[in-house]
């Protein structure tokens, strides 16, 4: 009788798409709401969250992580979605990171 060897198949999974989530600045929305945001949202301790409300409020952008694409778009429909209920402009969005 033959024997029979049978070879493990590669697995091809594809890393997925990475992207940057980001604040924008405005002139409306407050600093410490800014800062509520990245505590609530993105899990930052006190010290990381105004060092990125600042970049927002001096550089007009902030990246407050680096998620992969579904989860960048849940964040931000969350922070869309609670800036909007307690009447505040924030924005925020997705950029994409090349591979």
């Amino acid at each position: 009788m033959a024997k029979i060897i049978i070879k493990p198949a590669k697995s091809k999974l594809k890393k997925p798409n990475l992207a940057q989530v980001l604040l924008l600045n405005d002139d409306y929305t407050t600093m410490d709401f800014v800062i509520q945001i990245l505590q609530y949202f993105f899990d930052k301790n006190e010290e990381d969250a105004q060092a990125i409300m600042l970049k927002v409020h001096i550089n007009g952008e902030g990246i407050c992580g680096i998620y992969s694409h579904d989860v960048a778009q849940t964040k931000v429909s969350q922070v869309i979605n609670f800036a909007r209920q307690n009447e505040q402009p924030l924005m925020c969005i997705i950029r994409e990171l090349e591979v």
